[in-house]
């Protein structure tokens, strides 16, 4: 038998999550976007590289959306989701119970991105979060 590991709350790993993908941070949360403001941060990566689950979680969605191409967003409970966008390929279907570090896309140009770059947002209740006040600080190389 597997011994049952004490699982945090989403909440509880504020400032603690790890980033979903490698890469530089090329938009950030509340940046200017066409006529919009960003509600989440954009990530340069490599084209196919994994993209993972920050938490545990179900998935709600896995599928196309109009502006973030290819989307999977995760459910983490008590009114937290991650969402995860402009995806090459989607490895997770809606229903399926994830954990942290499972791979659920790869990097690719959904959503009509000139580079291959991931679309991060965090919702808490429905709202924007900023992803960097949730995941770790970069390490300084």
């Amino acid at each position: 038998r597997v011994p049952m590991r004490a699982v945090k709350s989403f909440s509880e790993l504020q400032g603690q999550l790890p980033w979903p993908v490698q890469g530089a941070i090329t938009e950030r949360f509340g940046s200017r976007r066409f006529e919009t403001t960003l509600d989440g941060a954009v990530i340069g990566a490599r084209e196919g590289a994994d993209i993972r689950a920050v938490a545990d979680g179900r998935v709600v969605y896995a599928d196309w959306l109009r502006g973030y191409g290819l989307m999977v967003i995760v459910d983490h409970g008590k009114g937290f989701m991650s969402l995860y966008a402009f995806n090459q390929s989607l490895y997770k279907s809606v229903g399926e119970h994830i954990r942290a570090g499972e791979r659920v896309a790869s990097v690719g140009r959904s959503g009509g991105r000139p580079q291959a770059s991931l679309y991060f947002g965090i919702r808490k209740q429905g709202k924007p979060v900023d992803p960097e006040q949730w995941c770790r600080k970069p390490e300084k190389g």
